[in-house]
């Protein structure tokens, strides 16, 4: 399955028109309907106006690929999180709400226990043994003390248990190191709750939270594993759009650098092997600095010589 062609179908493409001519260049494609755009999603040219333009630095994150699923995977997880809030919540405000109507608590349920259980017994059930009543005549007994520490603790999970959630549905680096420490912390209670009786509702708690443990380290890369947040987001820069067009536009760059230099080292080249004026049927020759003055001081004479014999010639004619 393609996630980012699911989640560009979902919720549309993201297109983006960097402001650096190399870069842009990567990105925009002329079609015969007009200028397309590549998709930082997906990857596919999009026509018409890019959404967004500026820096390519300032571009937009985008998910693409399996990172589309991890947090599709991690809401999962949130949202089992935010259920667990709002259950904890209620028992809290149910516990602390108790502690200020017990009396009246336990007189209805004085008062209605001998309806129920002749309800129940026609029905087949005794509730004299049931847990749940057991439960509620433990939780009459209780010190008001101990009745608001209760309601403390229920309220200092749920609390827990909404950043937990908050922060997995953000999908935030921060989230999922809370989440992960939060519930490592409570795995060796699970794991002693299930030695000591081994039941569906504790089964399933302990198996979604490991899950949610090995998930977190294995994927984000926690705690170094893997190579850690520097492999992490190395891998996210070798699968982003953006980033493979900024490494396209500088080795352009570089190969355009490295053409002038060569077109220049030829032109210097030629320039050094054409004939100059010291060159003779194709050899050159090279002289001495005294062979070049004995050639300017013969030169010299004969000039003077030539100019002597127009001079004498003249005075002949006269």
């Amino acid at each position: 399955m393609d996630w980012s062609l699911l989640a560009c179908g979902r919720s549309g493409h993201v297109t983006y028109a960097p402001a650096e001519v190399g870069v842009r260049r990567q990105l925009r494609a002329q079609t015969e309907s007009g200028e397309a755009w590549r998709c930082l999603r997906c990857g596919t040219f999009v026509p018409g106006e890019p959404q967004l333009s500026g820096p390519a630095a300032q571009a937009p994150a985008v998910r693409r690929g399996k990172e589309i699923r991890s947090a599709l995977i991690l809401r999962v997880f949130a949202i089992e999180r935010l259920v667990r809030t709002l259950v904890a919540g209620v028992l809290a405000f149910a516990v602390w709400r108790f502690e200020y109507s017990r009396q009246s608590v336990a007189a209805a349920f004085q008062r209605d226990l001998p309806a129920l259980r002749s309800l129940f017994h026609q029905l087949g059930f005794n509730i004299s043994n049931s847990k749940l009543v057991g439960l509620i005549h433990h939780a009459l007994t209780l010190s008001p003390t101990t009745i608001k520490l209760v309601a403390g603790g229920l309220a200092v999970y749920a609390v827990i248990e909404l950043i937990e959630g908050i922060g997995l549905w953000l999908t935030r680096r921060w989230g999922e190191y809370f989440a992960m420490v939060a519930t490592s912390l409570g795995l060796p209670y699970e794991i002693y709750d299930l030695a000591s009786k081994v039941t569906v509702t504790r089964a399933l708690f302990f198996v979604i939270n490991l899950a949610l443990v090995l998930y977190l380290v294995s994927t984000k890369r926690l705690f170094g594993v893997r190579g850690g947040k520097h492999a992490y987001e190395a891998r996210l820069r070798s699968e982003s759009v953006m980033e493979a067009a900024i490494e396209a536009a500088g080795a352009e760059r570089g190969r355009g650098s490295r053409d002038r230099t060569e077109r220049g080292g030829r032109d210097r080249t030629e320039c050094s092997a054409r004939p100059g004026p010291g060159h003779r049927g194709g050899r050159h020759r090279t002289r001495s600095p005294g062979r070049l003055a004995a050639d300017e001081l013969v030169r010299g004479r004969v000039g003077v010589q030539l100019a002597g014999g127009d001079v004498s010639g003249q005075l002949l004619q006269l």
